[in-house]
């Protein structure tokens, strides 16, 4: 069998630190064009990665048959539009997170999936994480007991990104803190629970730290630098819970906090025992036997999960199989999210029974 034909459209953080590298490892695939609208970033890629044909319009892509397969690496507003052409055309899509701006925009992208067969999956990578998918099996084998409730903190310092840029108008991203740091989290959460459904949702999203842009204070900038004539009208602290058919669910979020100590994991807990993940990090596992408290910290060989991501993605468009991070369950924390934001917003409760 040929070579798979792959085109990146958006050659930005992503797509150079995780996308590309991972398709020119992989020995069923070879990318034939890198898009992005500031044409000298995909020129560069050509230039670094010795590959490729460098373009602006993503629509010749589309009309390329030799293309079987699309990694979507642009900002937020550009996912559903160019995921729905792409799967129009007959393009196997990975979309990177979050799906979309909304749910509406996310459901429109499932509902083309569906019409035209070909692959959507998402680029929630945290599924192919060797550690996640341990603690996952752990739970279902029922080495936790009763998994009653989970508890996710992510929350830094004053880490707000690319002030007034893409990150911070929620015309582009649809978002803030929520939907760029806390769908990874969410993501894990679902995927460790065998994507439980939701049944009602609460939450608050605040907008506080960075609406005065002048007066915010920080240490570094990873989107930087400020453009303090642009936008800031996202949140940079959310909270929430969500009960669901399983487990409750309940999350703190910050890109900025006046507290300066960061937090980053997620703590399962059962009645047997509990499991605290430091997000990208190791786990530790607690229990109890005979009389004894146990704190086990588990040892194994991890591998890259972007290259699982991408392996699996190819291997999805090569034999049909679908992929755990398919847009018929990544869609549930698209669900959870936009019924937090329209919580916040309505300051009431969100039903799906």
């Amino acid at each position: 069998m040929s070579k798979t034909k792959v085109a990146i459209i958006g050659c930005g953080t992503i797509a150079n630190s995780a996308h590309i590298k991972a398709y020119l490892a992989n020995p069923d695939a070879e990318i034939k064009y890198f898009c992005d609208l500031i044409k000298e970033r995909a020129e560069k890629a050509v230039k670094d990665y010795g590959c490729g044909e460098a373009i602006e319009d993503y629509h010749i892509i589309l009309n390329d048959p030799e293309v079987e397969a699309v990694s979507i690496c642009t900002p937020n507003n550009g996912h559903s539009t160019i995921s729905i052409d792409c799967l129009r055309a007959g393009k196997n899509v990975l979309c990177e997170k979050p799906a979309a701006r909304t749910y509406a925009e996310a459901l429109e992208m499932q509902k083309v999936q569906h019409e035209t067969g070909k692959v959507l999956n998402i680029g929630v990578v945290n599924r192919f994480n060797t550690g996640v998918n341990i603690i996952k099996k752990l739970i279902e084998d029922g080495e936790l007991g009763e998994l009653y409730h989970v508890y996710v903190s992510f929350r830094a310092h004053r880490s707000i990104p690319g002030l007034g840029g893409a990150f911070t108008t929620k015309a582009i991203a649809g978002g803030g803190a929520l939907i760029d740091w806390g769908v990874h989290y969410l993501d894990i959460v679902m995927y460790c629970l065998g994507d439980p459904r939701p049944q009602t949702v609460t939450g608050q999203a605040y907008s506080k730290l960075g609406v005065e842009m002048e007066n915010y204070a920080y240490t570094s900038m990873w989107a930087g630098p400020p453009n303090y004539k642009g936008t800031y009208d996202v949140d940079d602290f959310v909270t929430g819970m969500i009960r669901t058919e399983g487990p409750t669910v309940t999350l703190n979020g910050a890109w900025a906090q006046n507290i300066g100590v960061g937090e980053s994991y997620i703590d399962f807990l059962g009645d047997k025992a509990g499991i605290r993940l430091q997000y990208g990090k190791e786990f530790v596992m607690y229990s109890a036997k005979n009389g004894a408290l146990l704190e086990t910290t588990p040892k194994y060989t991890s591998r890259d999960m972007f290259q699982n991501e991408i392996d699996g993605f190819i291997n999805c468009v090569r034999t049909g199989e679908k992929s755990p991070a398919h847009i018929d369950t990544v869609i549930l924390s698209s669900q959870i999210i936009q019924a937090i934001y329209d919580s916040s917003e309505q300051r009431a409760e969100i039903s799906f029974k």
